[in-house]
């Protein structure tokens, strides 16, 4: 797939996979919602129970090592239909909500309309790729 190809079918994923590493060259990998907004990639940290929100390793590696990756993919059971999108990029917590991006994030997750969000990482995307098994 080309770059418009990757990021079309990144947009239709309604979860994805966030990949970042630690001061020991770790990988680290969780899921994450997000919204797309051009070609900035939005998650929030919620208010899920978790240890603790502020002390979590994906921020602690954003912190270190803003290079990270964001991985889409959809899986069916006739195999000609599969496909992955994969953004790469450098991320920030952004220190205040950026507002359009929550509002992205409700019109996706109207969860995201009544909770009040935790830290909000911004992905600015550097380079988008893919690989589709037909067309």
């Amino acid at each position: 797939m080309n770059d418009e190809q990757s990021r079309s079918r990144f947009t239709l994923a309604r979860s994805a996979r966030f990949a970042s590493v630690d001061d020991n060259g770790d990988p680290h990998l969780v899921p994450i919602v997000f919204a797309l907004v051009g070609d900035t990639i939005y998650f929030v940290i919620d208010f899920k129970p978790k240890k603790t929100t502020a002390g979590l390793k994906r921020l602690a590696n954003i912190r270190s090592h803003p290079r990270v990756a964001v991985l889409v993919d959809h899986y069916d059971d006739d195999w000609n239909q599969l496909w992955w999108a994969r953004a790469d990029g450098r991320a920030v917590i952004l220190d205040e909500i950026d507002p359009d991006a929550l509002a992205a994030l409700a019109d996706r997750y109207p969860q995201y309309q009544q909770a009040p969000p935790g830290p909000m990482v911004a992905i600015t995307v550097e380079r988008w790729t893919g690989w589709a098994a037909v067309g």
